[in-house]
């Protein structure tokens, strides 16, 4: 089915049915596989058969979930993980060794940030960071012992976008592994390995599942670059739970409709917000106000769920509006079914200090909206009103 268009392949793509000829793919609740004799048991685990061992290794449902995944993104292989964050990790260590170094966009999620500044630093590996609108800097930054080339794009909380293309082509020329983080666009609006991406992580927690119920993360791409990544993963364990894996896949068959609708919803929201007389700055890829906006309709299908802006007034305005919402959700997640207000500055990049905030354009006053799917009429009101406090 690998002609077939997106929405088919993430709905058609499935395991081979049992006996039972179901319909919809069943559940495999199981730790572990049996082997029919000695010789199976000991081919399996010198790999000279390909089948599943143990559902920290794999499971059915997990592979249904990958390779699903693999066909959206147009990539080799891929590996399944319990959230985005263990994606994130389970990437980078595998492929990274003491000594090596990673360039990477400032604006990255703040655990990403996190684990770039605080725990990877331990084992001598170190980041240098570049600014999204200086991008004609990261050449300069590029060591002999750089060994990764890393960015979100459109970013968090943001929603700057970085060009895609250009950084494959510097990622090439200096033989980095160029890794994408596509949380925010999902496979279905933007696919990075077109652009020379290869790898490309997603926190399947946040669109993917798009209801808020599971936790979930998956690194796609280049087979001899996933082959260590499960290698290292098989053995530290921070695989996906196969109903997880379950409920992530079934979510893929609906995520082009959903993201139709979310996309369609947060450029309304952005209409609105961008001519309030409370409202100073309105970030959204597909309005023509945002400085990428051009790049953003080159390399995205529309513009994303998340809208972020500022209130005038700072971070007090700022609490005064969240304090008055009535339908919006107060949470840290983003890609729900119900619109979500968020904080930046004192929660998802707190850890952040004023200045590195500052740098990456999370100013105290900014608010992230991730745009559900109620009715957007109903979703602009509830702003409409709590604006009234500002």
């Amino acid at each position: 089915m690998s002609n077939n268009k997106f929405e088919t392949n993430a709905i058609r793509t499935q395991m081979e049915r049992s006996e039972f000829l179901e319909h919809s793919t069943p559940l495999h609740l199981t730790s572990s596989f049996i082997f029919e004799d000695a010789e199976d048991m000991r081919a399996s685990f010198a790999e000279e058969k390909q089948r599943n061992i143990y559902s920290r290794f794999t499971n059915p449902n997990t592979s249904e979930f990958v390779d699903k995944m693999c066909k959206l993104e147009g990539a080799e292989n891929g590996y399944a993980f319990a959230t985005g964050m263990a994606a994130v990790f389970s990437t980078f260590a595998a492929l990274l060794n003491a000594g090596d170094h990673i360039v990477s966009a400032r604006s990255v999620f703040g655990s990403t940030h996190t684990l770039f500044t605080k725990f990877l630093p331990k084992w001598h590996i170190e980041t240098s960071y570049f600014k999204v609108d200086e991008v004609d800097q990261i050449e300069s930054l590029i060591q002999p012992n750089t060994k990764i080339l890393y960015l979100e794009s459109p970013t968090n909380p943001a929603v700057d976008i970085l060009d895609l293309e250009l950084l494959g082509k510097i990622a090439k020329k200096h033989n980095l592994i160029y890794i994408i983080d596509n949380c925010f666009a999902t496979s279905y609006l933007q696919n990075p390995i077109k652009f020379g991406a290869d790898l490309v992580i997603h926190s399947a927690t946040k669109l993917i599942d798009g209801q808020g119920r599971v936790l979930g993360g998956v690194t796609v791409g280049r087979a001899d670059l996933i082959r260590e990544i499960y290698l290292f993963s098989r053995n530290t364990g921070p695989a996906l739970s196969p109903f997880n894996a379950w409920i992530l896949s079934k979510s893929l068959e609906t995520l082009g409709v959903r993201v139709d609708r979310h996309c369609e919803n947060a450029l309304k929201v952005a209409e609105f917000l961008e001519v309030h007389d409370k409202v100073a700055l309105v970030k959204y890829p597909f309005l023509k106000s945002h400085p990428q906006y051009d790049l953003a309709k080159k390399q995205m299908k529309l513009g994303g769920n998340v809208v972020a802006f500022e209130v005038n007034g700072g971070i007090e305005a700022g609490r005064q509006f969240l304090n008055h919402l009535k339908m919006l959700s107060l949470s840290a997640n983003l890609g729900d079914t119900r619109s979500i207000a968020t904080h930046p500055a004192s929660t998802t990049h707190s850890k952040l200090s004023e200045a590195d905030r500052l740098e990456t354009g999370i100013a105290d006053g900014l608010v992230r909206i991730s745009v559900g799917l109620e009715h957007v009429d109903d979703i602009i009101d509830d702003l409409k009103q709590a604006l009234k406090y500002v």
